[in-house]
């Protein structure tokens, strides 16, 4: 599956599919958003149960400011609605695959009744 441009108009509607979705926010006059890319639109083709969406900050300013992206590259990882990744820094394609793999094995039942506990701990 190859990149989907993502926008404030389709964004929240990709992000809330079962499933992973890698989302990149980068600009096109940043330097290591273009050495990033090819690795970006490399994996987006190996993996094709995987949305890949890459957000540009230039032209979403809106969006990059809803997640307090102060540094790009910067990658997200969504899993099932949840974000378990956010980091700036371009990188190489074998941590990529790392994280991707990381993210699959991510017992997500577990996650979800972790951030009900700290929710009803902010609460009380």
């Amino acid at each position: 599956m190859a990149t989907v441009e993502l926008t404030t108009e389709n964004f929240n509607e990709t992000l809330a599919r079962d499933g992973i979705t890698l989302v990149d926010f980068w600009a096109s006059w940043c330097g290591p958003c273009k050495q990033f890319a090819p690795i970006f639109e490399k994996a987006s083709e190996q993996y094709d149960d995987i949305v890949f969406g890459k957000v540009d900050t230039e032209a979403q300013q809106e969006l990059a400011a809803a997640f307090d992206i102060r540094s790009i590259p910067t990658l997200m990882i969504v899993r099932d609605r949840v974000v378990l990744f956010a980091q700036p820094g371009a990188l190489p394609g074998e941590a990529l695959e790392d994280l991707i793999g990381q993210a699959r094995k991510v017992d997500m039942d577990e996650v979800r009744q972790q951030a009900a506990e700290a929710e009803q701990t902010t609460e009380a």
